[in-house]
């Protein structure tokens, strides 16, 4: 039974370099058909994975703060009425820091959102520029400081180890971003991954990513200034103040139900992993014919679903407890991971273990892709 609910709308309205919806740029969006669409949706999915009221809902895709306050508040009327809320619902909205989409924050808090997260990706503009970014930093910091006064929770995400970047310049980024008072911060390396823009300049020998010590000493900067602000890293990227931890993204972590509706929406529902439609046309196309946008529902094998558990619950601090994953998957607990390299990781420090509970130390984490590859039972790997 989904506990989350994922929404996912996939428009841009403004072409950014940066984005992977370059192709859903829209000058305009027909609501009423989309409203439509949406609850059909999203009625599908409380059919199928209804039962226990909702303790999150998650705005993604596109550029959420765009929609329409009022399709917001009705999307979120009927969640309301087909799962219930569990007091204190976390209904988080993600958003771009543009002055356009600032200026929609106090209706959206209006509709329902209750916390936002903020992709300023950093506060410095050559920066921004070499991300891609459409914002400056000073768009941003205005974004920032209406997200403050509307919502009751704002987190917002910096980018890390560019090139080029010291520690120094970083520990005072960092310091000044801790100096804004928020109570989550989400702070990633930068990656270059296969079919981006950033590997197709590292291939042209634009530029050079930050080799893995210095990125590490980066994560150690990260790791001292958050813990000694009182945010300490709950996830490997993620850190907030006890309490505010971003409760739906911890559904994904602890490998909980969620279900997710719109174009290109995943979810997780009683071992079925569910994907929408990606292109917008065909979601629609599908929810018209169908009264869903599935594009698949696929069976889990035990293997695959231990293999997720672990590979996401291994990122955060507290771990991963084998008893209880055993337990609820009807797996012997010994194959879930290779208790001899266990065993040899906790002597190098990098691993640790409390009676049924496994986790990555803190020295652990900048290897953590490494050590999943290692510590997860081969047979889970290859599944």
């Amino acid at each position: 039974m989904a506990r989350a609910l994922y929404i996912h709308w996939p428009f841009c309205l403004a072409k950014c370099p940066y984005c992977d919806f370059n192709s859903h740029v829209r000058d305009s969006v027909d609501v009423s058909a989309w409203q439509t669409a949406l609850l059909a949706d999203l009625r599908h999915e409380a059919e199928t994975a209804g039962g226990e009221a909702l303790h999150s809902i998650f705005f993604g895709g596109g550029t959420p703060s765009l929609m329409p306050p009022a399709l917001v508040e009705t999307l979120l009327t009927e969640a309301e009425r087909l799962w219930g809320f569990e007091p204190g619902i976390e209904i988080t909205l993600e958003a771009n820091p543009s002055s356009v989409e600032a200026s929609n924050f106090a209706a959206l808090a209006g509709a329902g959102v209750n916390r936002v997260s903020l992709g300023l990706q950093s506060l410095d503009d050559t920066a921004l520029s070499f991300l891609g970014r459409l914002h400056n930093a000073s768009e941003g910091l205005r974004a920032l400081e209406t997200a403050q006064h509307v919502f009751d929770r704002v987190s917002f995400d910096l980018i890390y180890a560019l090139p080029g970047q010291s520690a120094d310049h970083w520990g005072e980024q960092l310091s000044r971003a801790l100096g804004f008072g928020t109570g989550h911060l989400s702070l990633y390396q930068l990656t270059i991954e296969q079919g981006t823009r950033f590997a197709s300049d590292v291939r042209r020998g634009e530029f050079t990513p930050m080799e893995d010590d210095c990125a590490a000493d980066l994560f150690d900067v990260t790791r001292e200034l958050t813990g000694a602000a009182g945010l300490p890293a709950y996830e490997i990227s993620n850190h907030s103040r006890p309490g505010e931890e971003s409760r739906h993204n911890l559904t994904y972590w602890r490998y909980e139900d969620y279900a997710g509706i719109g174009p290109g929406a995943h979810g997780r529902r009683g071992g079925l992993a569910t994907l929408r439609h990606k292109k917008p046309e065909n979601w629609l196309y599908a929810v018209g014919r169908n009264g869903n946008g599935l594009k698949e529902e696929r069976a889990l094998s035990v293997p695959e679903q231990a293999s997720e558990a672990l590979l996401m619950g291994l990122r955060l601090a507290e771990g991963v407890d084998l008893f209880r994953l055993a337990g609820r998957l009807g797996i012997a607990r010994g194959a879930l991971m290779d208790g001899h390299k266990l065993e040899h990781y906790c002597r190098l420090g990098l691993a640790w273990q409390d009676g049924a509970r496994v986790g990555v130390t803190p020295a652990g984490m900048p290897l953590l892709d490494a050590l999943l590859s290692e510590l997860v039972a081969d047979e889970l790997v290859s599944a």
